[in-house]
């Protein structure tokens, strides 16, 4: 029960972070020890757990996909998101900057915590690190598309966020974003509880995440340093998405004829105060980002201390 109770509490954490576009559920799952066991119960959707559900051999069909585990840890992430989409409204409306700079600071710890993973730093592992930092960052030029409210749109959507959902440092919520429905599905959706929107895009997720773990799986076995190397690439590369001050160089109106930012660029605090009029306020983002990196390290103490614990049981 405590190791499950554990895989929903981190499952609540990869939760909240996926509602954020550009922090990743995938770094939350990797820094708190639980990323490679989620792939490989993930991949384990096949035709032996078709076959053992089907004769009725339940106990065997549990064991074979690590039911429980994924049980606590999808729970505590539907809890989260729907928890957390009303909450992340109300703060990014009230307090943007101070939201993306804990935000910030937490992805900037992870970017060491994750890399230190890495056994050796070979010359093949330093340039999947330079390519994932590359595209991870080249990401954060893309203009978002406009909000398209179609079945198939949505379905594919869901496909698509997923995949980049349990990748470390690759935000689902962001690829929403340049999809232009993230406003749509992660914020109105889930608070209204939008089924027509919500059905497709779950049914989307949900093939699309058991299909790329497949790959994913495979690829971490077979080239595991040079594979956290470019998460680790990605993480990095996606910090500019999380620069808390930003200035909004082009909108577009909504379906609630709305207001909202498509293109934004990062300026610095200064630049941010004169163009908007407003506090930057740089200290108590420069605090909450250091609040971030804290939050970090106490998260990597507890799952070292937990695994530290197992291991002598």
């Amino acid at each position: 029960m405590r190791e499950y109770f554990l895989a929903f509490i981190k499952g609540i954490g990869m939760g909240a972070a996926n509602v954020i576009p550009g922090v990743s559920g995938g770094t939350i799952a990797f820094i708190t020890g639980i990323f490679e066991r989620l792939v490989n119960a993930l991949k384990s959707f096949n035709f032996t757990a078709i076959k053992l559900f089907f004769t009725g051999k339940f106990k065997e069909f549990a064991k074979h996909i690590d039911l429980y585990f994924l049980l606590s840890v999808f729970l505590g992430i539907g809890i989260s998101i729907i928890t957390f989409a009303k909450l992340l409204q109300y703060l990014f409306e009230n307090y943007e900057v101070m939201v993306w700079a804990y935000f910030f600071g937490l992805i900037l710890a992870s970017v060491y915590y994750v890399g230190k993973t890495i056994s050796k730093w070979t010359w093949s592992v330093i340039t999947v690190f330079i390519i994932g930092f590359v595209i991870a960052f080249a990401f954060t030029m893309l203009t978002p598309a406009q909000e398209t409210n179609t079945v198939p749109y949505n379905f594919f959507a869901g496909a698509i966020a997923a995949c980049a959902m349990i990748l470390p440092g690759l935000s689902g919520s962001f690829v929403l974003l340049l999809m232009g429905n993230y406003q749509l599905i992660m914020i109105d959706s889930v608070s209204n509880f939008d089924f027509s929107v919500l059905i497709p895009v779950v049914i989307g997720a949900v093939l699309g995440i058991i299909a790329f773990s497949y790959f994913l799986s495979w690829i971490f076995k077979k080239y595991k340093d040079q594979t956290i190397s470019l998460m680790t690439g990605f993480i990095l590369g996606s910090l500019a998405v999380i620069w808390p001050w930003k200035n909004v160089v082009s909108t577009y109106i909504d379906k609630y004829g709305a207001t909202r930012p498509l293109k934004t660029i990062n300026v610095m605090p200064e630049t941010y105060g004169t163009y908007n009029n407003t506090d930057p306020h740089l200290w108590q983002a420069v605090l909450l980002m250091i609040l971030g990196i804290i939050t970090i390290v106490v998260i990597e103490y507890i799952a070292a201390k937990s695994k530290k614990q197992s291991k002598s049981e």
